[in-house]
């Protein structure tokens, strides 16, 4: 069981709870994303709490973060888009250090699961179209029909127009759960190569020299994933939120 790759995600009710016939457990993946939000919140109150001139190496953090995020904002849905930037940095945060969790021994990694990163999906799209519906009305559905195209060709850009737009909470959760799912199952097995040649003599502890080195790099590649998954989760989310700002192509 201590080398099965899939083991690392199975879901485990800590307290099961049942109202109405309906599954309310408190599971190991609640517990993590509920980690997840209280880290996050614990290392932002302590590191802006103490805000100096001179800032110190954890309020450098934030404020790396910060203006980070901010300027992705910026330059994808322009100066209007600063009124989401509570909503883009928590979406950042939150993947972040749910990806960055899932690289400790033991711990779970809540973005492996699509439902986690479908449910952040549809937030991200359900906010684009209701603020684009209450900002716009109607001209929301300008998002559909780009201007200068032929009156003949038009149906079937609208039509591909729709079919994109919904495609987009796929893609973006798929994206984000495929790459840490592949990415942790991939190290495992290695991992797995490493102790079981190891426990073949002198001759295995030679042959799981080269499954080790692979160890090592994709633990590093891994960490660099966690970063940049984050990364294009939330420069997606402000690409998005630009076409309820700015509906018009």
């Amino acid at each position: 069981m201590s080398n099965d790759p899939i083991h690392q995600f199975h879901i485990v009710n800590l307290f099961p709870v049942e109202i109405g016939g309906v599954d309310f457990s408190f599971t190991n993946s609640s517990l993590f994303m509920v980690a997840t939000v209280a880290v996050t919140t614990v290392f932002l109150m302590m590191a802006t709490g103490g805000r100096g001139l001179v800032p110190s190496r954890w309020q450098s953090v934030a404020e790396m973060s910060y203006e980070f995020v901010a300027n992705m904002l910026r330059s994808s849905a322009g100066t209007d888009g600063m009124r989401f930037f509570p909503f883009v940095f928590s979406i950042f945060m939150f993947v972040l250090v749910g990806n960055l969790f899932g690289m400790f021994p033991y711990f779970f990694t809540i973005t492996s699961h699509i439902i986690v990163t479908f449910a952040l999906a549809m937030l991200v799209i359900l906010t684009v179209v209701v603020y684009g519906v209450m900002r716009h009305g109607f001209h929301f559905l300008n998002l559909f029909v780009p201007a200068g195209i032929p009156a003949i060709l038009l149906p079937l850009v609208v039509l591909i127009e729709i079919i994109s737009f919904l495609s987009r909470p796929v893609s973006l959760s798929v994206r984000l759960f495929a790459n840490m799912l592949a990415g942790h199952i991939t190290l495992k097995v290695f991992a797995g190569f490493v102790a079981s040649l190891g426990s073949l003599g002198a001759l295995g502890v030679a042959g799981a020299v080269l499954p080790l080195a692979m160890t090592v790099g994709l633990t590093a590649l891994e960490f660099l994933v966690a970063f940049l998954q984050a990364y294009v989760f939330a420069v997606l989310t402000c690409m998005y939120l630009n076409d309820a700002i700015h509906p018009g192509h």
